[in-house]
Parts: structure tokens; C-alpha cells; sequence
């Protein structure tokens, strides 16, 4: 199936890859925000960059983790961690850099505050939807 023959408009597989997405932003952001705050509470004087690598790296680690976890419960963990790492990691750093690109724009970068967090989350959420849409009807394969 070709990129330009797929069904855009089926609403119940943008619903699955939109629940799948969450699934995913919710473990991007526990590493990615944790780290973020972090630094930020504990004045931890590091170059903007470095900082954010580092909530990018954590956020990929948290989101394998989660992911792991919920699979674990379909299929046994060996198999859950490698379904966790190959059908969702592209997704996943989308979504990292997509929120982290943000932050830089917002507030400088390795900022938290409650006026960039829901904005950080939107486009955590909404760069990786496609992507993790056309993947589920272009192979049947979802993260969860």
C-alpha cells in the first residue's frame, strides 16, 4: 500500500493511533519533563543544549519503558521491548524534539512553566499522529 492510497478519513484508526500517541507522550514526558525539572529546581548550571539532549535521551528511555510494560501484558517481555523499540521510535523522537524544540522557542529551552507544559504537550502529541496513523493502516501494526 502506497503513502497516497491510504484512507485518511477512518475515524476509528485516528482514534487507536491517537490513544497509542498518548500512550507514547505520557512516557516521553515523564523522562523528558523530569529531567527538564530537574536542572531547573536544583540550578544546576549546564549549557541549554546539553540539558535538553539529556531530557531527550531520558524521554526515549521512560517511553521504552512504558511501552515495555504495557506490552508486557499482551506478550512476553522480550518480544514487548523489541515491538517498544522498532514501531514506535520514530514516533518517539518526533515527539521528543518536537516538545523540546518548543521549549527553546518559548523560553529559551530547559524551562518549564505552566504556560509552555500543555503547549510542549500539544505538539508532543500532534507531530508523531500522522506518522503513527499511516502506520497503522499501512502495515496494521500499533504500538499498544
Amino acid at each position: 500500500m502506497k503513502f497516497s492510497i491510504i484512507q485518511w478519513n477512518c475515524r476509528s484508526s485516528w482514534k487507536k493511533a491517537s490513544v497509542n500517541t498518548l500512550w507514547c507522550l505520557l512516557g516521553c514526558s515523564i523522562g523528558d519533563f523530569g529531567t527538564i525539572y530537574y536542572f531547573q529546581i536544583n540550578q544546576i548550571e549546564w549549557p541549554v543544549y546539553a540539558i535538553m539532549i539529556l531530557a531527550i535521551l531520558n524521554g526515549l528511555i521512560t517511553s521504552v519503558i512504558l511501552e515495555t510494560v504495557i506490552l508486557s501484558f499482551q506478550m512476553p517481555l522480550n518480544a514487548a521491548f523489541k515491538t517498544a523499540i522498532g514501531m514506535s521510535f520514530i514516533s518517539m523522537i518526533a515527539m521528543e524534539l518536537s516538545m523540546n524544540i518548543v521549549d527553546v522557542i518559548i523560553t529559551g529551552g530547559a524551562i518549564l512553566t505552566i504556560e509552555v507544559i500543555p503547549i510542549m504537550l500539544f505538539f508532543g502529541f500532534i507531530t508523531p499522529l500522522p506518522y503513527n496513523y499511516w502506520r497503522l493502516k499501512l502495515y496494521g501494526k500499533a504500538c499498544h
